[in-house]
């Protein structure tokens, strides 16, 4: 998400001095970002382009090596048009090695396909779609727009892209979709698949991908100079605020689930904590944090940081583990029957892929923030962890092995969708390196 480096960039001012630690930072793995994103991840995208249609053919084995299905997932394709829009930026000014007008000729393809075949009358974005564009049910029983996260990525992409190109007409698309997405939530219709909400509960989720998209389409306002980019950059304080107050509790622990009715703490839905969605959500916060000069909240999200890890670790292995209860170890508690407290359950000791990227930028975000050795601690781990485990072995494939189990070995399973996706990964190298570069120039 761009805002958390452009919007930083444009509150250099407001940062803190750097920590004595952050230019060796710098020097040991600004080269290795670098490699780890140039010869590894993007080449292996560049050849799963669909350059027809539009978009990404992402449904590959786990190890990268097996094209399973030419579909495309909505949510992945609007991840997709995100990152090569800002991919194309960063070639553009010359941060990345590559051909802008390439990246964002894609990205231009991508969103045109969505916009012609990702809408449904009623408002609401399609799940999947084939390859060439027609709207498939995954499930008969869950309908043609099963999860509204499908449509906040496709905004997401809008946004972006609009950004990065100054184009008016998907800007104003991506208002209205936007648009469509907060009359959802505030009137609670928005199917969560492949994670459905448990009734009588809060959603940190939902809270995070909706600050999310917030920020992508503030951030695309300004550059274009739209006037709505005022009321956004209120809303997203307001946001954040409402994550404080609802999911960050006292301590640092960030509550997935909250009972509407106040009840069920010590049910396993109550008690367990995802340490890597906790932290993807909280740089987010540090971000707003910084753009309005709300250092109480850069403390709050650096305690939950620290306690994310510290629980979330798996200290004989190494690695963050999926889920976790919230004194550490296996999710326990009262056990009920949900679709989610099941996959929690059965999933809590694998190791995925997104949650260390995540954690490498969180941590790193919050080193400079703060200078507080325990969180350059963090850091320096989990990117020894992550490089070690995660990339696929054979050079020649590239990209990462996505899924692992507790001891690091790979897992060919699915994980929220059937799919491999760059999204996160480019993400957040993107993120490291620009911290690096920004903040040492």
């Amino acid at each position: 998400m761009n805002f958390a480096t452009s919007e930083l960039r444009r509150c250099a001012g407001k940062f803190p001095a750097e920590p004595p630690g952050w230019a060796d930072l710098v020097a040991r793995y600004q080269p290795l970002t670098y490699a780890a994103l140039g010869d590894s991840i993007l080449p292996f995208w560049w050849r799963t382009i669909d350059s027809v249609q539009g978009g990404v053919f992402n449904c590959w084995n786990n190890a990268g090596t097996q094209l399973v299905s030419d579909d495309k997932f909505t949510w992945s394709q609007g991840r997709f048009a995100w990152l090569w829009s800002r991919l194309a930026e960063l070639a553009g000014r010359g941060f990345l090695a590559g051909d802008s007008r390439r990246y964002l000729e894609q990205a231009a393809k991508t969103v045109a396909f969505l916009e012609k075949h990702a809408w449904l009358e009623d408002g609401r974005c399609a799940f999947l779609l084939t390859a060439t564009g027609e709207v498939k049910e995954l499930n008969p029983s869950a309908g043609k727009a099963p999860s509204i996260y499908a449509d906040c990525f496709v905004v997401m992409g809008y946004a972006e892209f609009a950004r990065v190109s100054g184009d008016w007409t998907i800007l104003a698309a991506a208002w209205r979709w936007y648009e469509h997405i907060e009359r959802r939530i505030a009137a609670g219709n928005f199917p969560t698949h492949p994670d459905p909400i448990p009734e009588g509960h809060q959603s940190y989720a939902i809270a995070m991908i909706h600050l999310n998209v917030t920020i992508v389409l503030q951030a695309a306002g300004v550059a274009l100079g739209d006037a709505r980019a005022g009321e956004m950059g209120a809303r997203t304080e307001a946001l954040a605020a409402h994550i404080f107050d609802q999911f960050i509790l006292q301590g640092g622990r960030v509550a997935e689930l909250v009972p509407a009715d106040g009840r069920g703490a010590e049910t396993v839905l109550g008690r367990h904590l995802n340490p890597g969605h906790a932290l993807e959500g909280l740089w987010m916060l540090m971000t707003v944090a910084v753009s309005a000069e709300r250092w109480d909240w850069v403390a709050r999200a650096a305690e939950a940081i620290r306690f994310s890890f510290r629980r979330g670790w798996d200290e004989t292995y190494g690695g963050l583990w999926h889920y976790v209860d919230t004194d550490g170890g296996p999710p326990r508690g009262a056990e009920g029957n949900s679709v989610y407290e099941k996959a929690v359950r059965a999933t809590w000791d694998t190791k995925l892929w997104w949650v260390h990227s995540e954690a490498l930028y969180a941590s790193l975000l919050a080193y400079r923030l703060t200078g507080d050795e325990e969180l350059r601690g963090w850091f320096e781990r989990t990117w020894a962890y992550t490089l070690q485990v995660f990339p696929q072995a054979d050079p020649a494939v590239g990209e990462w092995v996505q899924i692992r189990d507790r001891r690091g070995q790979p897992l060919d399973r699915v994980v929220a969708l059937p799919v491999k996706d760059p999204y996160h990964i480019a993400r957040n190298l993107v993120q490291v390196l620009e911290l690096f570069s920004e903040n040492s120039a």
